[in-house]
């Protein structure tokens, strides 16, 4: 594994979100000195808060799977996720209801879940079940190990048994054929393949190894950290102030400074503001962790590519605090449409909103309603969207944005959810154009696809060329989007600047 060249003794990390955590407790187990600087005001990055007429509402990822890698983080320092989080496991993790009028408990646990699915489909289709969970199980060993907790120095970095293994097991077939090999009901193929959508590709074309996505959220287990999803990112910067970070809030970084008079090959520091505001932080090291687009910026060197980076669709988010709720919501609910392939060309190829949505709904209040003014509740609203560059630009999102939220309330009324639109009494609206002017690119927070030839070796690498004490980190470079590989990110940064092997790693 390739390293950082030179000294390392003082690491500054560019942006608190949960790369830029994990990073920075790794960092700090391993003896650096770790400066991290933030233009918010609070950590968190895409997972923020918003106080909002007494609702506290979370501004990015509302399902959190896999807390070892938290718990993994936390013990870089010495410290325990039990002693900074109370997190609630979700039971179930999802409701999923469909069109037809029938809905399905998703649950992790597999003797519930085999029972839940021989009550909505039949004894067939439970055995088939029991069949997809040990396929999902040995996929994710078989991955993790060696190649999404893995820092690749080249597509050669691929060749090892555990490629076989994979190939084996038909990872590098097609996701929904491979689903579909187990179990037949094609509502019951939705639950395990809309994760795809994350990652950019329709089901019919994702690798059938994007299917570790699945075993994540239906087998690994959902939680929820009590004090919303937000608390996670604020432990683990406690955490790491407790344990000797030094952490610059408010503080916009405006550029890099370079050895040799700015065209050197080192970073000698760090700059935020402009003008009289400038602070200049010395550094030895750096780990950027804002989206690509911002990064290669600072950098001045952005990488050469045969074919332009292909980004995920993008999201509208509706939050809304309501004066009431209704009996068919779990904590998460995923709300299908009839339409299912022709959903994804219209995301991904046609650049149309959906026709016919697949939603996901979550009501944090089930879980905690401190969220929440007393008697109230929160529900966030997850519309997948084109993303600015296949769909809709950002100037045309200011008046799309509010008429798309009512066809969404009106939408989801007609399932059920009966006076949605007057029950809400705040509300906040995140559209592409929001994501784009938090320096997203394409106006998407789920950066870029995982194509085959946006994924591993093959996806924007942690390490730059030119740039010898530099290394990336977050959804935009390897492993990859969603939380546990966000976190991974985090650890595979701290990785190329120390040399060691990230802890849980198995050879």
């Amino acid at each position: 594994m390739k390293t950082l060249d030179g000294p390392t003794d003082h690491v500054v990390v560019v942006g608190a979100g949960l790369a830029g955590l994990s990073a920075a407790l790794h960092l700090l187990g391993a003896g650096r000195a770790v400066t991290v600087v933030e233009r918010g005001t609070r950590p968190g990055g895409r997972a923020g808060r918003v106080e909002h007429g007494g609702y506290r509402i979370d501004t990015g990822p509302t399902v959190l799977t896999m807390p070892d890698l938290v718990d993994e983080a936390f013990a870089a320092v010495g410290d325990t996720l039990a002693d900074r989080l109370d997190l609630v496991p979700l039971h179930p993790a999802y409701r999923a209801r469909f069109a037809d009028g029938s809905a399905l408990d998703v649950h992790t646990g597999a003797d519930a879940m085999a029972a839940e699915v021989e009550r909505f489909a039949g004894a067939r289709e439970a055995y088939g079940y029991r069949r997809l969970r040990h396929w999902l199980e040995k996929l994710y060993a078989v991955q993790m190990r060696r190649f999404i907790d893995a820092n690749f120095d080249s597509p050669l970095g691929l060749l090892h048994p555990d490629l076989v293994r994979l190939a084996a097991l038909g990872g590098f077939g097609r996701l929904d054929a491979r689903i579909g090999s187990f179990i037949s009901d094609e509502r019951l193929r939705r639950v395990f393949t809309f994760q795809a959508l994350y990652a950019g590709v329709p089901p019919a074309k994702a690798l059938a190894a994007y299917a570790v996505i699945a075993y994540m959220d239906t087998v690994a287990g959902v939680y929820f950290p009590r004090g919303g999803m937000h608390a996670l990112p604020q432990a683990m910067a406690d955490a790491a102030a407790d344990a000797g970070a030094d952490f610059r809030y408010g503080h916009d970084v405006s550029r890099l400074e370079r050895s040799a008079g700015g065209t050197g090959d080192r970073i000698t520091a760090v700059v935020t503001g402009r003008g009289e505001d400038q602070v200049r932080i010395p550094c030895d090291a750096v780990v950027l962790t804002p989206d690509l687009p911002v990064t290669y910026r600072l950098l001045g060197r952005p990488p050469h590519r045969p074919v332009p980076l292909r980004f995920s669709p993008s999201a509208v988010i509706l939050h809304a605090g309501t004066d009431r709720t209704w009996p068919g919501l779990g904590h998460h609910t995923i709300s299908f449409g009839r339409a299912w392939k022709g959903t994804f060309r219209e995301l991904t190829h046609t650049g149309s909103l959906m026709s016919d949505p697949s939603l996901l709904i979550t009501r944090p209040t089930a879980t905690d309603p401190s969220l929440a003014p007393p008697g109230r509740h929160l529900h966030y609203i997850l519309a997948p969207c084109p993303n600015t560059l296949v769909g809709p630009g950002v100037q045309e999102w200011a008046d799309l944005g509010p008429r798309y939220r009512d066809s969404l309330l009106t939408e989801l009324e007609h399932r059920g959810l009966d006076g949605l639109a007057a029950a809400v009494e705040e509300q906040c609206l995140v559209t592409p154009a929001d994501w784009a002017a938090q320096g997203h690119a394409a106006g998407t927070p789920f950066s870029a696809a995982h194509t085959f030839a946006q994924t591993g070796p093959f996806r924007p690498r942690n390490l730059v060329r030119g740039t010898t004490n530099a290394v990336l980190a977050g959804c935009g470079t390897t492993p990859g989007v969603g939380v546990p590989t966000v976190l991974i990110s985090g650890k595979l940064a701290a990785a190329r600047v120390t040399g060691g092997v990230p802890r849980g790693r198995r050879r």
